[in-house]
């Protein structure tokens, strides 16, 4: 009995993305191939980034496996879907038994399940997706499994809780052979003049963000060995010759003490390799700092989300605003590169707020900063919190969190020209002040764009 894993996003599909031209592979899915390797069960897995939906089929009508185990997640859901109406529906694909996981699943199990998924992987798939397979293969109970969803008699049936993974050393390394790894590079290499690859270090977060999803690793903290770490860096500088790594880790400086042995590790085992990573202010001292860089960290992304430190506390974000802001001028001035992230349109949020995040922004002077509109997704608590204020749910099928509004401030299009005002307000600011090369009609044309979304913000109120 084989498995094939794969998943619905196709790069030439989206516009924005294919303008940035960043792409990664699935992780978690070649996390769970090298596991089923491990288990001696037969998988292959298509990786449709680069490839379309017709060449997905055609490999699904050579292969017939018996079991087709899709990543869904709230970018992917909507194509997803429809690849299932596909298979559950024309008999050249086999009629294979469809298994969805991701972090969309978990608090959607009805409405996958009535869309065509026969089960669901709640949680971390390894161990779930081998041992339904077992069951599938040897007809024995799959209510012993835990970790799933299902239909039964029509109504809901749910596994026990799979237990979280504590010790990470067990998981082989994913099996990046599986996927065309040189697409991946050369992309990178061919639009931004370098390559990258991603490594995970860790499962889960501590922390309690309101409007962050754990739905797949939970609110948790386990590790990876360190030494382990750095020998799978070895593998893929001896390998792939990548010229960076992203860490996938929700928050990599969490453990002072991790971090240190990963610093020795990277060193003793020749295996730096230039990194970028994503952490929380109050988890950068200037000893970590230094690790950091010595490390090969060259960018290093830190959590701002707001400049107001009312709607960082309406965030449970537990920080203050000086704190990142300190955070992201000393690593400047480590001559490391900087990353934050705003969001806009949160509950509370008003003018005052948005003028103090674009202050924000012109003290802290990160290097690079994106900017999103706080959507709910639902499991979360800032769902829960505006669940009785929605005022637009789109049908199910067809749409996904980020097409879900509710009552705000100010209107939704407020917003959007928010992001246009924030964004050319202080590229206007980076311009005026550089000391060198300054262009003033580039900053002017900021500056005109910045006025112009102001004055559609009024309009829009």
């Amino acid at each position: 009995m084989s498995v094939l894993l794969t998943h619905a996003y196709y790069l030439s599909n989206d516009p924005k993305e294919h303008k940035i031209m960043k792409p990664y592979p699935p992780l978690g899915q070649l996390y769970i191939s090298a596991y089923l390797d491990a288990q001696n069960i037969e998988n292959h897995l298509f990786d449709t980034t680069f490839f379309s939906k017709a060449d997905q089929l055609a490999f699904i009508k050579e292969k017939q496996p018996d079991i087709i185990a899709i990543y869904t997640n709230l970018m992917t859901k909507v194509e997803v879907i429809k690849l299932m109406k596909i298979l559950k529906k024309e008999a050249q694909y086999g009629f294979p038994v469809i298994v969805l996981g991701g972090p969309d699943v978990s608090f959607n199990l009805e409405n996958y399940l009535n869309a065509g998924a026969q089960y669901l992987i709640i949680g971390e798939g390894e161990e779930t997706m081998a041992e339904l397979h077992n069951a599938i293969l040897n007809t024995t109970e799959v209510a012993q499994v835990a970790g799933l969803a299902y239909l039964e008699n029509g109504l809901l049936t749910r596994t026990k809780p799979r237990v979280k993974m504590k010790d990470l050393s067990v998981l082989p390394l994913p099996n990046r052979a599986a996927i065309p790894m040189d697409k991946y590079l050369r992309t990178w290499k061919d639009n931004h003049g370098m390559s990258s690859m991603t490594v995970s270090t860790q499962r889960g977060c501590p922390y309690t963000c309101k409007w962050c999803s754990t739905a797949v690793y939970g609110q948790s903290y386990r590790r990876r060995p360190a030494h382990l770490v750095a020998a799978e860096l070895k593998m893929l500088k001896n390998t792939y010759k990548p010229d960076s790594i992203w860490f996938v880790d929700d928050v990599f400086t969490v453990s002072h003490k991790w971090l240190t042995a990963f610093h020795e590790e990277v060193i003793k085992q020749d295996a730096v390799i230039p990194f970028e990573c994503i952490t929380r202010a109050e988890r950068l001292t200037d000893d970590i700092l230094k690790l950091l860089k010595e490390a090969g960290c060259y960018r290093i992304w830190i959590g701002a989300e707001s400049g107001s430190q009312k709607i960082i506390d309406a965030m449970d974000r537990r920080v203050d605003v000086d704190v990142v802001k300190e955070a992201i001028q000393k690593t400047n001035a480590m001559d490391m590169e900087t990353g934050t992230f705003i969001m806009l349109g949160y509950p509370g949020e008003d003018m005052e707020d948005i003028n103090t995040t674009v202050q924000y922004l012109k003290d802290a002077n990160p290097t690079h900063f994106t900017i999103t509109i706080a959507y709910p997704i639902k499991g979360t608590s800032l769902y829960n919190e505006i669940e009785k204020d929605i005022i637009n749910q789109p049908d199910w099928e067809t749409s996904t969190d980020r097409d879900i509004d509710f009552k705000r401030t100010y209107t939704r299009k407020f917003y959007d020209y928010a992001v246009k005002r924030v964004v050319n307000e202080v590229n206007y600011h980076r311009e005026i002040i550089k000391p060198a090369n300054r262009d003033l009609t580039k900053a002017m044309k900021f500056k005109l764009k910045s006025v112009l979304a102001s004055g559609l913000m009024t309009v829009t109120k």
